[in-house]
């Protein structure tokens, strides 16, 4: 398939710059993926649209303040760094700006010296491992120094960093938002419990790798960047006592789904496990777990948006799009949700 397929028109002013004054009441597109029927729905409907039995499968991923502006440490020259995947204890990959000073050997220094680092490799496609020396809790240091990586289409200033974080989320290591998750409240998640619907929790630290724009025509020669992910013993006992009832597994965004379609993949079943994924789904992938998808709109010709279609079916997919944008439906990050079922 080409890039060109996954294309769409959206107008700019769809693209939501800030959240939703209340979490729950965004939008909520639903989505049959058998017969392409769309239903229209606030956020807080969606245990109306779960059944009990059915269980949801969220990403507990904390987004870490990851955007850090500093100076080489032997000429002062500003360079910025972000934080993508933590390699080590302290070996990170990142992006860096302006990549030509940040050559292999030069340290970097940020918050007056609070957090210093020395470049020790360039990765294929221009990232960065650098090196990190501190005194005392390195997330602790960048809760004080570093700035929430909000994505580039988000122009305005957000005035409240716990609104691109979910309200369960607790492991720290994304550099960005899981944002399907970003809809739900505390009180919410206590209605689907107690209706019979069970919650699951998944780690998958997000990269921007995730949302790494596909440059290829021919999307089967796009590279997804590894992001790391963990399983725990609980929620795969839960998902396959799930499925073993005749209920549903239903994926709050694409980063839990990548992760339960990953260790599908690689172990032949769901069980406790960890890793590194790459795994890159589109049209023709056979889906080995989930039966939902719970899932924002996403960007013409990114990966996410082909996902999707993987799911939902193609056709169903860019029909489901074109109404969102005539229906004037919020795009992208703070933007609205859609259920497929």
């Amino acid at each position: 398939m080409l890039r060109s397929d996954f294309y769409y028109d959206l107008p700019e002013q769809l693209i939501a710059q800030h959240p939703c004054d209340k979490r729950d009441h965004s939008r909520l597109m639903y989505l049959n993926k058998t017969n392409g029927d769309i239903f229209h729905y606030h956020f807080y409907d969606i245990i109306d649209l779960l059944n009990p039995g059915d269980c949801l499968i969220l990403n507990d991923s904390r987004v870490i303040p990851a955007r850090l502006y500093g100076n080489r440490e032997d000429t002062g020259t500003q360079v910025e760094l972000l934080l993508l995947n933590q390699k080590s204890k302290d070996i990170w990959e990142a992006l860096a700006g302006p990549g030509k000073k940040a050559r292999i050997g030069k340290r970097l220094v940020f918050g007056n010296g609070l957090l210093k680092c020395e470049v020790i490799d360039v990765l294929e496609g221009g990232n960065r491992l650098v090196k990190f020396e501190y005194e005392g809790d390195f997330f602790n240091i960048l809760e004080k120094i570093g700035q929430m990586p909000l994505p580039h289409y988000i122009t305005e200033k957000l005035e409240d960093n716990e609104r691109y974080q979910t309200v369960y989320s607790k492991e720290l290591g994304s550099a960005a938002a899981p944002t399907a998750g970003l809809h739900f409240t505390e009180e919410l998640l206590e209605k689907i419990k107690n209706k019979g619907i069970n919650i699951g929790f998944v780690t998958l630290h997000v990269g921007l790798g995730t949302f790494r724009p596909v440059k290829a025509d021919n999307i089967l020669e796009h590279k997804m960047h590894s992001e790391h992910y963990y399983m725990p013993k609980e929620t795969a006992e839960l998902i396959n006592k799930t499925k073993q009832n005749g209920g549903r597994v239903i994926s709050v965004g694409t980063t839990s789904c990548r992760t339960l379609e990953s260790v599908a993949t690689k172990e032949g079943c769901i069980k406790a496990s960890d890793g590194w994924t790459d795994i890159f789904i589109y049209p023709g992938y056979k889906f080995k777990c989930i039966d939902g998808l719970l899932t924002n709109f996403h960007l013409p010709e990114s990966t996410l948006i082909m996902l999707v279609s993987a799911f939902a079916g193609y056709d169903h997919t860019m029909a489901a799009y074109k109404t969102a944008v005539n229906e004037k439906y919020r795009f992208y990050s703070f933007g609205d949700a859609m259920l497929i079922l």
